[in-house]
C-alpha cells in the first residue's frame, strides 16, 4: 500500500511535517529529556503518533532516548544546523567578546536577542556570577514585555510599533506587565530619551533587566542586548551605573560593526 503522505502532500505530508516540527519544539523545551507520554500531552498528539515520529528524529540523529531513563532528547545534530545561521551573523561575532567582558564587569547575565516579527529570540547567553537564570539561547519571547523588546520598539517609527502591537496577544505576564499601547508607547518615549530600556519584573517576577538596542546604519535595531539581575540587588542607583557600562559597550559594539553617526 502506498504512503498517503506521498498520495497527498497537501493533506497527510504538511501534517506530518507540522507534527514533527511541533514535537521538536516540544522537545526543545525539555533540554535534558522527557518521557514519551510527557511530550506526547505537550504537543497535543496521540501516544503513538509520537512514538512514531520520535522514532524517526532518533533514526535521523535528530533526538536520542535514553537507555535507562527512556526519556527523549534533542542531539546536537539540531544545534549543528541553526549554529550556522546563528553565527553567520556579524552582529553575534562581533558582539560576544564585549559581551562577555560585560558579565564580567556587572557580575550578571548577559543575553544578546534577534528580532523576529513581534517576537524576539535570545541567541548568546552569558553569566559571570553565582546566579544562574532560566532563559536559555532559543527562547522566544515578546517584544511588548521584555527590555530589550521595548529597545527594539524604540528604534521603531510610531506605525511600525502599532503593527507590531497588533500582531501580538498582549497579557499580563506578571502583575507589573503592560497590556495597553498609549502605556507602551509612553515606555518606549523614555527608552529614546536616556537610551536603555528597563524590564520592571514585566517578564519574570524578581527580574529586573537593563537593556540595550544594536542599531544598524539607518538607525532601526533588529538586536539587542541586556544586563539581568535578582530584582532587590537591581536599585535605581545600580542600574544607572550598569546603563553607563552597558553604552559603553554598545559603542564599542557598533564601533567593531562599522555603523557610525547612530
Amino acid at each position: 500500500m502506498e504512503d498517503q503522505t506521498v498520495k497527498n502532500p497537501d493533506k497527510g505530508g504538511v501534517q506530518s511535517v507540522a507534527r514533527i516540527f511541533e514535537l521538536i519544539e516540544v522537545l526543545a523545551a525539555h533540554p535534558a529529556g522527557a518521557s514519551l507520554q510527557r511530550l506526547a500531552e505537550d504537543a497535543h498528539l496521540a501516544k503513538s503518533t509520537t512514538h512514531r515520529l520520535l522514532g524517526s528524529l532518533v533514526s535521523l540523529g535528530y533526538a536520542a532516548q535514553d537507555s535507562e531513563t527512556g526519556k527523549y532528547r534533542l542531539t546536537l545534530k539540531m544545534f549543528e544546523i541553526s549554529s550556522g545561521i546563528v553565527n553567520s551573523m556579524d552582529v553575534m561575532s562581533v558582539a560576544k567578546v564585549h559581551l562577555e567582558r560585560l558579565a564580567q564587569r556587572t557580575g550578571e547575565a548577559v543575553h544578546l536577542v534577534i528580532r523576529d516579527a513581534q517576537d524576539i529570540v535570545y541567541i548568546y547567553k552569558t553569566e559571570s556570577g553565582p546566579m544562574r537564570m532560566s532563559s536559555r539561547v532559543g527562547l522566544r519571547s515578546p517584544l511588548y514585555c521584555t527590555g530589550v523588546g521595548k529597545a527594539i520598539l524604540a528604534t521603531l517609527t510610531e506605525e511600525e510599533v502599532e503593527d507590531v502591537w497588533r500582531h501580538s496577544s498582549p497579557q499580563k505576564l506578571t502583575g507589573r506587565t503592560v497590556t495597553d499601547l498609549p502605556a507602551l508607547c509612553a515606555q518606549l518615549n523614555e527608552v529614546r530619551a536616556c537610551g536603555y530600556a528597563i524590564d520592571d519584573e514585566e517578564n519574570e517576577l524578581g527580574i529586573r533587566c537593563v537593556a540595550l538596542a544594536i542599531p544598524g546604519p539607518g538607525g532601526k535595531a533588529d538586536s539587542a542586548f541586556s544586563i539581568s539581575g535578582l530584582a532587590p540587588y537591581m536599585t535605581p542607583e545600580r542600574i544607572r551605573r550598569i546603563a553607563a557600562l552597558a553604552l559603553e559597550t554598545r559603542a564599542d559594539i557598533l564601533r567593531d560593526l562599522g555603523v557610525q553617526g547612530v
